[in-house]
């Protein structure tokens, strides 16, 4: 019996010439396009399908959820309730969800908490099928699902480093976050056209089978275990280890410090309704606008997303990430100060580009800045980054609108996300400078065909599976034609099926090798600084930590794609 994740007759041992890269006007087209390398890893591609699946069936459990409880109550009240219930499993089990998944295997840990997703996503089916009149059920079961989605996401986005190499990192992560907007414009367009003719439990029914879809995918990946230095218990100490961990690490503090300037005074949804009525023209019953508002960001994302090609090549992702943010916060303030709905559109749609920009390089630089035993942690925190800042946003932009109007407001809030983000840059200019790290395997442009594990984290991995003696070893072999897949790579992960046209670090055809992207600009302020002598922290490879060893241990902004 195959081991999960290995297939039978699994061809990645079997050696064939790389893919010739297109040259000419169609070879430039194509580095500007979605780059899919990453999907050339089978695991990798699995995990990126039930994404697909389940970012459509999460947006139907959003329209179901409020509209069955104000079917029931006919409270708009309660139904800010959702909000809450929503939040709060959020907060606590984020934290919590990323001590396990630091210390326990992580291909399990997914399989567990997507059945509980897909178990209360049926018992919601089978109350809207019975006409429960009890919101209560409703309200728990929502907020019993949203805890077992704060377990799994962590270690559903710290397994990708597992996965695919370093250099393959913002590839995947734009490939994740283009599918995540494009169900966020799609679900709910689609449940909204469904709801009439089908019902609501049809809704609930569609998540389910699509969350046994994602189960299926999740099952067939290599298993994950913990590394050596991972804790063995998720308790509280684990916890506050993680959050230590972050705080000695500039690059992980300003990410998120940039990220919450963005989300906070940069997300004006909360005077969506207002502007649409009372700047653009909508009637009261609402109309057109409101909706156009609400899908710009998420649309501009996808669209952009589908050409981002060309900024996963770039290796100043540090740079990258804050130039986005000026360039959300220069949007922000257009959106404000439109005085047309296009132009308005215009402008979140343009600032969703820019989010996504941000997103692709903050979800790199999380994943390589961490070190695997920490990956998980690192993500709970920012999960509860991404959970509550959007409220904290709707808070701050509604008090302001109701004191000096929205476009006032929306367009000083803009105003305050460019100077916010410059001087963050300034305080924390680790940030600007960050490069990720060359891997050793993606640098020598050979490795294991069907490599599991990334190539960054094989010592890591090998060490929790086989000891640190034997991943030396294992890295010490030359280099030769590939053996008969054994279902172990140089340090000790298990095979991964791979496309037979790539290897697991095929970088040097895939237009993201050292040589590409070591020039590639973020703009002209991309050779102001010299990055030779950056400090060692900012040269942080994923492989070892600066702190001590008692010390260590994934449309819409703000992450509203990404939460169920």
């Amino acid at each position: 019996m195959s081991e999960p994740g290995l297939d039978d007759n699994d061809e990645s041992s079997t050696s064939s010439p790389p893919p010739r890269r297109p040259r000419g006007r169609l070879g430039r087209l194509g580095r500007l396009m979605l780059d899919t390398e990453p999907l050339r890893v089978a695991p990798f591609r699995r995990l990126w399908t039930s994404t697909v699946v389940t970012s459509v069936g999460a947006q139907f459990a959003a329209v179901a959820v409020p509209k069955q409880i104000f079917d029931i109550t006919g409270s708009s009240g309660w139904v800010g309730l959702t909000g809450l219930f929503g939040l709060v499993p959020l907060l606590v089990f984020g934290l919590w969800g990323g001590a396990i998944a630091d210390s326990v295997d992580r291909r399990k840990l997914m399989i567990v908490t997507n059945l509980g997703i897909a178990t209360t996503a049926l018992l919601l089916w089978a109350a809207a099928a019975v006409n429960t009149d009890s919101v209560w059920t409703v309200l728990l079961l929502y907020a019993l699902q949203q805890s077992f989605f704060a377990v799994n996401m962590p270690a559903r986005t710290a397994s990708v480093a597992r996965l695919v190499s370093t250099a393959q990192l913002p590839a995947a992560q734009a490939l994740t976050a283009t599918v995540a907007q494009l169900g966020a414009v799609v679900g709910p367009l689609l449940a909204g056209i469904l709801l009439p003719f089908v019902g609501l439990s049809t809704l609930y029914l569609v998540d389910a089978l699509s969350l046994l879809v994602a189960l299926a995918a999740v099952w067939r990946l290599p298993a994950m275990p913990p590394s050596a230095s991972a804790p063995r218990r998720a308790g509280l100490r684990s916890v506050i280890d993680g959050v230590r961990y972050m705080r000695v690490h500039t690059v992980l503090v300003a990410v998120l410090v940039l990220d919450v300037i963005a989300m906070v005074f940069g997300l004006p949804r909360a005077l969506f309704p207002e502007m649409a009525e009372r700047t653009f023209g909508d009637p009261p019953g609402g109309g057109a606008a409101l909706g156009l508002l609400y899908a710009a960001l998420p649309l501009g994302a996808f669209l952009f997303g589908l050409f981002s090609g060309w900024v996963t090549r770039i290796r100043r992702q540090g740079a990258g990430l804050v130039i986005a943010g000026l360039c959300w916060g220069l949007a922000v303030i257009g959106f404000g100060l439109a005085d047309s709905l296009w132009l308005a559109v215009l402008f979140l749609a343009l600032g969703g580009a820019a989010d996504l920009v941000g997103t692709i390089y903050r979800g790199a630089m999380l994943q390589t800045v961490a070190t695997d035993d920490m990956r998980g942690r690192t993500q709970g925190v920012f999960l509860v980054v991404v959970a509550g800042g959007p409220r904290l946003a709707d808070v701050l932009h509604g008090t302001a609108g109701a004191s000096v109007g929205t476009a006032a407001a929306t367009a000083g809030g803009g105003v305050l996300v460019v100077v916010l983000t410059i001087v963050g840059a300034l305080l924390l200019p680790a940030v600007w400078r960050y490069r990720p790290p060359v891997d050793d395997q993606d640098a020598a442009g050979a490795g294991a065909a069907g490599s599991d594990a990334a190539p960054s984290d094989a010592a890591q991995v090998g060490a929790a599976q086989v000891g640190a003696a034997e991943s030396e070893s294992a890295r010490a072999e030359p280099a030769g034609p590939e053996p008969e897949s054994t279902g172990l790579v140089p340090g000790g992960a298990a095979a991964v099926d791979t496309d037979t046209d790539v290897g697991a670090v095929d970088t040097a055809d895939t237009g993201v090798g050292a040589g590409d992207t070591a020039d590639a600009p973020v703009g002209a302020l991309d050779t102001v600084l010299a990055v030779d002598a950056v400090d060692p922290e900012i040269r942080t490879t994923g492989h070892e930590s600066d702190v001590p060893a008692e010390t260590e241990r994934n449309g819409q902004r703000g992450g509203d794609a990404t939460v169920r």
